[in-house]
């Protein structure tokens, strides 16, 4: 067995493994970084401190995949043609589908600072019958739920965006929730490790340190 796994046990769907769980794989310790691991590392973005978040130093054990990864997640989270609270919006909401504490956890300051308030993160929780959407946000939320359930937007969706979207930025729509999608693929199977100090309520019970 490779001295990074540890067996982790499987758990319901829609709820992650407690907080006193290893993580399968384990971030890459930096006593261990080559030369090439400290390039790519190099630019990630780092936490108070300058620690180098889980995510980045767990995928750093691909360093191919990590180096094509970063430019188009890079892409997606700071260069996208979706404002930023649309943005959030979607990764929240996928976040919360796919029960990605990391995800959720990480990006509750993110969407803080794009401008969405504790009020929306809860309704983000309930989705998007919620009170208190505009018709638009309504139909995003109701995009990356039906991706989530049927990998496909529906017909009627698929209008209601159009009516306010080009083509790109529909391309993005479905590309960012797909993104966030096969993070969250990674981070829960992986078991990546949510920071102290990042909250993942929103996904499901827990301690907040379990991705």
């Amino acid at each position: 067995m490779d001295d990074a796994t540890t067996e982790m046990p499987d758990a319901p769907h829609g709820r992650l493994p407690g907080g006193s769980r290893l993580p399968r794989i384990a971030p890459l310790p930096e006593d261990r970084w080559d030369a090439r691991v400290r390039r790519l590392l190099a630019t990630a973005p780092r936490d108070p401190g300058g620690r180098v978040p889980n995510i980045f130093t767990t995928l750093a054990r691909h360093p191919d995949l990590y180096a094509q990864f970063m430019p188009f997640g890079g892409q997606l989270l700071r260069s996208g043609l979706l404002p930023g609270r649309i943005r959030e919006l979607l990764i929240l909401r996928t976040a919360h589908n796919t029960g990605a504490a990391y995800e959720w956890g990480r990006h509750l300051p993110l969407a803080e600072a794009a401008g969405v308030s504790a009020a929306d993160v809860l309704h983000i929780i309930q989705g998007p019958d919620a009170v208190g959407w505009t018709d638009l946000e309504r139909h995003l939320l109701r995009a990356a739920d039906e991706l989530h359930r049927d990998a496909r937007i529906s017909t009627v969706t698929w209008e209601a965006l159009a009516s306010h979207y080009e083509g790109a930025e529909l391309i993005e729509i479905t590309m960012l929730i797909g993104q966030y999608h096969m993070l969250a693929f990674f981070l829960n199977s992986v078991g990546v490790q949510l920071e102290p100090g990042f909250d993942r309520a929103g996904t499901g019970k827990g301690t907040g340190t379990d991705g």
